[in-house]
């Protein structure tokens, strides 16, 4: 009974095949499935074949931005030439605002839209320019509709 599961059964099922080194000749054995490699030497070129991939993705990506920022030709040559601003993402808000101290996960982001760190939190400590006054009345007065009865016609 032991002698027929190692023999060949239709396509499901295969004999091992004698253990081959490696193909990089690092010493360990390598299998058929990872192209004669063993696991290390293997994960090693998967790792270079995906970050290969990943890099011409990139440069693809680069080069389309390339081809859409070239200024457009100008057919009268009395206009005058075209200035492209170039549009700055914001930075990743890593540090304090004020005293550029590295914040981290717990930097504390300020409603004037800076980030600061436990020092500098308090709109008093970092000279706040976002009016908290004009957007509590905002608040209030759109939770608090001003409601106004019909006037009643008195006999």
């Amino acid at each position: 009974m032991s002698c027929e599961g190692n023999k060949l059964n239709g396509e499901t099922s295969f004999q091992p095949s004698e253990p081959s080194p490696c193909s990089n000749g690092c010493g360990f054995f390598g299998t058929a499935a990872t192209m004669g490699l063993c696991s290390k030497c293997y994960r090693d070129f998967k790792i270079k074949e995906d970050h290969a991939a990943m890099l011409k993705v990139a440069m693809a990506d680069v080069s389309k931005d390339k081809l859409s920022i070239t200024r457009p030709q100008v057919a009268s040559a009395s206009a005058e030439p075209v200035v492209e601003a170039a549009v700055e993402e914001p930075a990743v808000a890593n540090r304090c605002f004020t005293c550029r101290k590295k914040v981290g996960v717990v930097g504390f982001k300020c409603r004037c839209g800076c980030t600061f760190c436990g020092a500098h939190r308090y709109p008093e400590q970092h000279g706040c320019t976002f009016d908290f006054k004009a957007k509590g009345k905002e608040d209030i007065a759109k939770a608090n509709p001003v409601i106004k009865a019909d006037k009643i016609d008195r006999f």
